[in-house]
């Protein structure tokens, strides 16, 4: 049966033009490089961007849904594509990999068609079941995806006497045998926890080494210098035989000077002249990476070609060829003495010295042979013996010479293994962003959540899994529904039963949440905290049992319309702390206003859909000076950016509940500096496009909000030495970005002398989102 696609919108809204642009980008990338793996890489995206435009078009999958595809419950794993989109793969799915195969080996077990079904059924079995209670006793698994580590649950559950439980379990995941692996993955060393964490581990650091190749400049640079330069000084040679008088050299003036070549030819000149040419062809066939001895205009082709001449016909070699040759000479002379002098000699060794030592390649392989030593799926605590110094056996095996030592550009890579605290990798360079810094803060927040379970390998279990689903990528969802939590897990909601909360674990995740909060803005003070990020702070939150009303960032193609109660809630508590202040001014918010807003209940969505009353959305609305229309970018653009203003996007809820006044107050008026700094550099950036500028504008026009929010909280002597210094720093740049920037600053400095923005009509208030054409980028056709 053909398959019948229809160009209209899905059932929720959704227009397929995203995932045709996704896919369109995929082949352009696919026709327009020829290099193998990008062409792989691009074909397979290709393949799953297909995926996606056919669950779409053919009803199979329900964008904007929890449960997306069909069939397929929750808590399943999906492989999830930019933009939210399942492609409808199951990471826990999909062909069977390696250690699978080996486990059916191990086991000697035979599969009737469906070898992932053979294998979870086996880990049902007496034998099956010991070998995973033994694996968890030892640590030694690893779970990728959360369902690998249901049926070490189950194994628990069974060596603790809670049959009923296992078996309501298996009820539950049992239907989907055939398909998803729920079971782990061995590994030969236990997987470690603690306080202190890594940014990827060795295997990770192994591949990424191993993606360094030999530089073909360098290696054509160290042919030249051992291979042709000596041949190149031999040929010199021969032609100075010939030479009556002194050498041929240029003088100061350039004037060249000096005997002539070619007058006479020493017994067997001949003879050695054929041997050094055929030396050369026979050097040719083997080394052919440095193409400067083939080039005409190179004085070694010359030379080499004028010898060939005169062997074959020294009648050719006329009085032009004579001349030729000698200035030839006398450039070679002139640069670094004749070829048995002490000057050139020693720059010949130098330069052989040099072309010896040391390159990234032979570099990165001594590395590997160190890392291959430790586990694989771990960090590493102590670096200094995968970064000392080259040592001899080392030196005879890869190449590099003894003592030296690693080059910066491998440090970073090794660096990205190295088990710190948060602090030091943010210090040192490691994690370089709040996403970067979302990656390693589940391995503290894994354990955290795991505290209160008393069972240490059953903490272990569920610190294992906890990290396996913060990896899971978020779906595009729709009408206000939240992501699939963990508790959402038939087997963690079994765990659950036996967790006890205490009073250490709470406040140890307090301290961490304000520690890891106060991290992020003094490290990236500029920069919204990002969703994947906010994840984390949530589920310290939790621990902690702080109720913080924390909101995501939502996407201006997603967006529906309304916000959640959340999103007052932030609101409220942004009026509380900042109501009298320069942020209140600045943005010209009646937080009053926003502590009348209306909270709707749950039935009010369902009732009413958008309700009549003053809500949030409708106060942002209000201020944006639009009415949400649907799929109109921009506007729901202006509307979010609001709910930002209002919201502080977390800066207020974070200060407020966490009390980081106390961490922050005397860091504050160099954070706002670090703002405003790196919102000049960024406007001044060339875009390289229409569409950069305005997430160009967009960025730093966040930024900007971060850096008066920092404002609002310094004294007023501060707030004054900051305009000052910021009216200096901006008359320091280009005239033309002075002109472009000075209304943002004009409105913040009246603002600041408590005025209205509005009364002075060259003053801005820097806003990212617009719905015509954004004042940055000047007056039509300046820019």
């Amino acid at each position: 049966m053909e398959k019948e696609y229809s160009t209209e919108s899905n059932n929720l809204g959704i227009n397929p033009g995203f995932v045709i642009g996704q896919l369109t980008k995929a082949l352009k990338t696919y026709e327009e490089h020829s290099d193998a793996k990008t062409r792989q890489r691009a074909q397979a995206k290709i393949e799953k961007w297909l995926q996606v435009f056919e669950g779409i078009m053919l009803g199979g999958n329900e964008v904007g849904s929890r449960t997306p595809v069909s069939g397929i419950p929750q808590w399943a794993t999906l492989e999830v594509v930019t933009g939210g989109f399942a492609t409808g793969n199951l990471l826990a799915g999909g062909e069977i990999r390696e250690h699978e195969l080996k486990l059916l080996s191990d086991f000697s077990l035979t599969s009737d068609g469906n070898p992932r079904q053979t294998l979870n059924q086996f880990f049902l079995t007496d034998n099956g079941v010991s070998h995973l209670q033994e694996i968890l006793a030892t640590g030694r698994f690893e779970v990728e995806v959360p369902e690998e580590g249901a049926l070490l649950v189950v194994a628990w559950l069974l060596g603790q006497g809670h049959s009923q439980a296992a078996r309501e379990l298996l009820e539950v995941i049992g239907p989907y045998f055939s398909k998803l692996r729920f079971y782990p993955i061995p590994t030969d060393q236990p997987c470690r926890f603690g306080s202190r964490v890594y940014l990827q581990d060795v295997e990770s650091t192994l591949e990424n080494l191993n993606k360094i190749r030999p530089n073909p400049r360098i290696l054509a640079q160290l042919e030249a210098i051992t291979i042709w330069a000596p041949l190149y000084d031999k040929t010199v040679s021969l032609f100075l035989e010939t030479v009556e008088g002194v050498p041929p050299f240029l003088n100061e003036d350039q004037a060249l000077l000096g005997g002539w070549p070619c007058q006479t030819f020493p017994t067997g000149w001949e003879e050695r002249a054929q041997n050094l040419l055929d030396e050369y062809v026979e050097k040719r066939c083997v080394h052919q990476l440095c193409g400067k001895p083939e080039r005409k205009k190179e004085n070694f082709s010359q030379l080499r070609f004028y010898l060939q001449q005169y062997l074959d016909d020294s009648n050719l070699i006329d009085e032009r060829a004579v001349k030729r040759i000698r200035l030839l000479l006398a450039r070679y002379i002139s640069r670094r003495g004749t070829p048995d002098s002490s000057i050139c000699q020693e720059a010949r060794e130098r330069q052989v010295s040099q072309a010896n030592g040391a390159n990234y390649f032979e570099l990165s392989r001594v590395v590997i042979s160190r890392l291959e030593k430790y586990p694989l799926k771990s960090g590493i605590e102590d670096l200094f013996p995968v970064t000392d110094l080259i040592n001899e056996q080392e030196s005879q095996q890869f190449g590099p010479p003894v003592s030296t030592m690693i080059p910066v550009f491998l440090l970073r890579k090794i660096e990205r293994c190295c088990v710190e605290s948060i602090e030091i990798l943010v210090r040192n360079g490691v994690i370089k962003s709040g996403e970067t810094l979302a990656q390693v803060l589940p391995q503290i927040t894994s354990d955290l959540r795991a505290a209160g379970i008393t069972d240490p390998q059953l903490q272990q279990l569920y610190a294992s899994i906890y990290r396996a689903f913060r990896r899971r990528r978020s779906l595009l969802l729709l009408n206000l529904e939240h992501q699939v939590q963990i508790e959402e897990l038939p087997w963690v909601s079994v765990v659950d039963q036996f967790r006890h909360d205490n009073l250490p674990s709470q406040e140890l995740a307090t301290q961490t949440l304000r520690e890891v909060s106060a991290l992020t803005l003094l490290s990236f003070p500029h920069v919204i905290i990002p969703n994947k990020l906010l994840q984390e702070l949530k589920a310290l939150a939790k621990v902690s049992q702080l109720n913080l009303p924390l909101v995501n960032e939502i996407a201006a193609d997603i967006f529906m319309g309304d916000f959640s109660n959340q999103f007052n809630k932030a609101a409220k508590q942004s009026a509380e702390m900042l109501s009298g202040t320069l942020y209140e001014l600045y943005y010209g918010i009646d937080f009053k206003s926003v502590s009348k807003i209306f909270e709707r209940q749950e039935s009010d969505y369902k009732r009413f859909g958008r309700t009549p009353k003053i809500s949030f959305a409708k106060l942002c609305e209000i201020r944006a000076g639009v009415e949400y229309g649907g799929w109109n970018v921009a506007v729901n653009g202006m509307i979010i950016e609001q709910q930002q203003i209002l919201t502080t996007q977390n800066l207020a809820v974070l200060f407020q509940n966490l009390n980081l006044m106390n961490e922050l107050k005397d860091r504050l008026l160099s954070m706002a500096r670090g703002c405003f700094t790196w919102i000049s550099t960024r406007l001044q950036q060339k875009s390289p496009s229409w569409h950069a500028s305005l997430i160009t504008f967009k960025n730093t026009a966040y930024a900007w909000r971060q850096m008066v929010f920092y404002l609002s909280l310094v004294s007023e002597n501060d707030l004054l030495f900051f305009l000052d210094w910021a009216q200096d720093y901006l008359s320091q740049q280009p005239s033309v970005f002075q002109s472009q920037f000075h209304p943002a600053l004009l409105g913040l400095q009246l603002a600041a002398s408590e005025k209205s923005i509005e009364s002075d009509r060259n003053a801005r208030r820097f806003l990212g989102w617009t719905n015509g054409r954004h004042w940055l980028f000047g007056p039509e056709g300046s820019r």
